[in-house]
């Protein structure tokens, strides 16, 4: 399995789990982003994702890469849909496993956090009143929240 692909048919993580089974791995983290019915006041029904794939598979790619030698985890994955997406559905998920937990968590969190920031991704959001609009990611031009993380080794950080 690629370490990044983007699919249009629905994510099953209890097959993409599978890959990453390892006995020298003690722990595993992932991580799933579901489409919510609402953003900014706005009642969601559905919304759809778009994305320049091959720089976008490339970068993920990258980010992968990265992962696994910045936090020295085993495996890692990360799968992100494109076309139209319900309320309710897999969006976007991150696994990875690693000997320990805090290396797992930590990966997990720098993959999604460097997939939101730095692919080529679109959503558009289509609402209950008949609407629709590309949401914009504000959070795009900064940086990404675990950006100190490297300065603090072994350090599990949460962000509410």
């Amino acid at each position: 399995m690629p370490g990044f692909q983007f699919t249009r048919m629905p994510i099953t993580p209890e097959q993409l789990r599978v890959p990453l089974a390892d006995p020298a791995c003690g722990g595993y983290a992932a991580f799933e982003g579901w489409v919510r019915d609402s953003n900014e006041g706005q009642r969601v029904r559905g919304l759809e994702y778009e994305a320049f794939e091959t720089l976008a598979v490339r970068e993920g790619e990258q980010i992968i890469v990265e992962a696994l030698e910045r936090f020295g985890v085993a495996h890692a994955a990360c799968v992100h849909r494109i076309g139209a997406l319900a309320v309710g559905e897999l969006a976007v998920w991150v696994g990875v496993s690693a000997a320990h937990r805090d290396e797992a968590f930590r990966a997990c969190r720098y993959i999604i956090d460097e997939v939101k920031h730095r692919l080529p991704i679109w959503k558009k959001e289509h609402y209950l009143n008949g609407d629709s609009g590309w949401v914009n990611c504000e959070r795009c031009a900064a940086a990404p929240a675990h950006a100190d993380d490297a300065a603090i080794p072994h350090h599990v950080h949460e962000h509410g």
